[in-house]
C-alpha cells in the first residue's frame, strides 16, 4: 500500500501506478492534482534543468570566437576546424535519441547526472588536447554529454506543468539556453584574448562540475511513471536524493516501478525515429530543423566573417554576438507569455477548460501556431539581410541590428515548436525532443559543412539568400498543420 500524502488516501500499488501512467497521457484522477510540487519547488526545478540545458548551446557559442586561434594552435585550416563544429552537431542529433528516451524510461535524475559527468570529462580532455584528432573526439564526447540536457529539461517541464502554463516554462528554458549567444562568444573572446583558448574548457569544467555536485545532492525525480504527480518515491536508489534516502516516506515496489523501463529502454534510439511517423511531429520538427540550420550557420560564420571583413580581434568579434543573444533572451520571455495567452484565447473561444491535458481534447496546434507566422517571415528576411550586409561590407551597426531581429524571431520559433511538441507528446516528451535534435542537428550539420564552400563559390549574399529561402518554406507547411489540426 502507498499513501497519497496530499490527499491522505491509501491506494493499492497497482492503482497508484495506473494513475501515474494516466498522468503521463494527461488524464489524472479528479481527486489528484497534476503535481504535488509546490510553486517554489517547480521554480527551482525549472532553474536547475534550464541551467543544465545552457551547456548544450554555450558549448557551441563559446567555441565560435576561438576558431581561428584553435586553427593556428593546431596548425590546421578553418575548414578543418569547421568539421569539429559539424561533428559536434552530428553527435548532438544522435545522443539525445539515446539519453532522451532513457530519461523517459528510467528517470530524469540518473540520466541528467550521467550526461553532465560525460560533459565534464570531455571538457577536461579538450583543455588538455594537443592534436586535431583529439579535438574531434573530445568535441564529440562534449556534444554527447551536453546535447541531451535540453531534451531532459523538456521532460521535466512536461512532468511539472499543465499546458496552460507550459508556454511560460518553455520561455524560461529558451531564455536560459539563448543566453549562450549573448554570453558565450564574449566569454570565449575575452578568455582567448587574455589567457588561452584552452581556458574556455577549464571554465566549463568548473561551472559544470559545480552544477553536477549540486544536482547529485538535491535533484528529485520527476518522471511521472516513477513518482506519479510527485507524491510517490521511486524504489531505485539512483532516482532518489539523499534527503529521500533518510526520510521515512514509503516507496512503490521495485517491480511496479521498473517493469516498463526494463522492457523499453533498449529501444530508445528507435523510439525517437518512430516519433517522426506522426505527421504533426514531423512538420513541427522539420520547420524547427530548417530554422536551426539558419541559426547555426549564421552563428558559425559570424566570427570569421567580421574578423576578415571588418578586421576585428577575437574579443571584438565575440561582442558582435551580443545583439543576437539579447534578442533571443527578450523574445523567449515574451514568446512564453504569448504562448500562454494564445492557449487561453483558444480555450475561451472553444469553451474548453484550461486544465485540459489531452491532445484529443484540445487543438494544441491551433493555439500554439496562432502567432508564429510573422516570426518565420522576419527570421527568413533577417537571414537574407545578414548575407548581403556582409557582402556589401555595410556599416557594422546594420549587421548588429539584423543580428538582433534574426535571434529574436528564431528563438520565438524554437519556443513555439518545443512547447507544441511537448503538448502533443506529454508521455514521451524527452523522446520527441530527441527526435527533434536528431533532425535539426543533421540539417544544421550539413549546412555548416557546406557553408565555407558556398561562401567561396557564391559569396555571403547568395549563400544566406539560399538559407533564407528555405526558411520561407516553413510558412506553408506550418499553415497546413494549423488548419488541419484545427478541424
Amino acid at each position: 500500500m502507498v499513501k497519497n500524502e496530499r490527499n491522505g488516501v491509501a491506494k493499492e500499488e497497482g492503482v497508484s501506478h495506473a494513475l501515474a501512467d494516466q498522468g503521463k497521457e494527461g488524464a489524472n484522477d479528479e481527486d489528484t492534482s497534476y503535481t504535488t510540487f509546490t510553486p517554489t519547488q517547480k521554480r527551482l526545478l525549472l532553474g536547475a534543468c534550464s541551467t543544465a540545458a545552457v551547456f548544450s548551446t554555450i558549448s557551441s557559442f563559446i567555441y565560435f570566437p576561438v576558431i581561428i586561434a584553435i586553427a593556428n594552435s593546431l596548425h590546421v585550416s578553418i575548414e578543418q576546424i569547421n568539421w569539429s563544429i559539424t561533428s559536434y552537431l552530428i553527435v548532438s542529433g544522435f545522443a539525445p535519441s539515446v539519453f532522451g528516451s532513457l530519461a523517459d524510461d528510467i528517470g530524469r535524475r540518473p540520466v541528467l547526472l550521467l550526461t553532465l559527468s560525460i560533459y565534464v570529462g570531455a571538457n577536461i580532455g579538450l583543455a588538455l588536447t594537443q592534436h586535431y584528432a583529439t579535438l574531434i573526439v573530445m568535441r564529440c564526447l562534449q556534444s554527447a554529454g551536453a546535447s541531451s540536457t535540453i531534451a531532459i529539461a523538456f521532460g521535466i517541464i512536461a512532468d511539472i506543468s499543465i499546458p496552460a502554463e507550459r508556454g511560460s516554462y518553455v520561455g524560461v528554458l529558451m531564455g536560459a539556453t539563448n543566453a549562450a549567444p549573448c554570453l558565450g562568444p564574449v566569454i570565449g573572446g575575452v578568455v582567448s584574448e587574455k589567457l588561452s583558448w584552452k581556458w574556455i574548457f577549464w571554465l566549463l569544467v568548473i561551472v559544470a562540475g559545480t552544477l553536477l555536485a549540486t544536482l547529485t545532492l538535491f535533484l528529485p525525480e520527476t518522471e511521472r511513471c516513477l513518482v506519479g504527480n510527485g507524491s510517490l518515491q521511486p524504489a531505485r536508489l539512483m532516482n532518489r536524493t539523499i534527503y529521500s534516502l533518510v526520510s521515512r516516506r514509503k516507496t512503490r515496489s521495485p517491480a511496479a516501478a521498473s517493469s516498463r523501463s526494463r522492457g523499453s529502454a533498449f529501444l530508445g534510439p528507435f523510439k525517437s525515429l518512430l516519433a517522426l511517423r506522426n505527421q504533426a511531429n514531423f512538420i513541427v520538427i522539420l520547420a524547427g530543423g530548417i530554422t536551426y540550420t539558419m541559426y547555426t550557420c549564421l552563428a558559425a560564420s559570424l566570427s570569421a566573417a567580421v574578423i576578415a571583413e571588418y578586421e576585428m580581434n577575437y574579443l571584438t568579434a565575440g561582442l558582435t554576438y551580443l545583439p543576437n543573444g539579447i534578442g533571443g533572451i527578450l523574445s523567449s520571455y515574451a514568446s512564453g507569455k504569448l504562448l500562454d495567452h494564445d492557449y487561453k484565447v483558444t480555450a475561451r473561444r472553444l469553451g474548453l477548460p484550461l486544465t485540459s491535458q489531452s491532445g484529443n481534447e484540445f487543438p494544441f496546434a491551433k493555439a500554439r501556431l496562432r502567432s508564429i507566422f510573422p516570426f518565420v517571415i522576419v527570421s527568413a528576411v533577417a537571414t537574407i539581410g545578414y548575407g548581403w550586409v556582409l557582402h556589401t561590407r555595410s556599416h557594422i551597426a546594420i549587421l548588429l541590428v539584423v543580428q538582433f531581429f534574426s535571434g529574436a524571431a528564431q528563438v520565438s520559433i524554437f519556443a513555439t515548436g518545443g512547447t507544441l511538441l511537448t503538448d502533443l507528446n506529454p508521455g514521451r516528451s524527452s523522446t520527441v525532443q530527441a527526435s527533434y535534435s536528431l533532425v535539426r542537428c543533421a540539417l544544421s550539420g550539413a549546412g555548416v559543412a557546406a557553408l565555407e564552400f558556398m561562401v567561396r563559390q557564391i559569396g555571403y549574399g547568395w549563400t544566406f539568400t539560399v538559407f533564407g529561402g528555405l526558411g520561407l518554406l516553413c510558412v506553408p507547411i506550418l499553415f497546413y498543420l494549423k488548419q488541419k489540426r484545427a478541424l
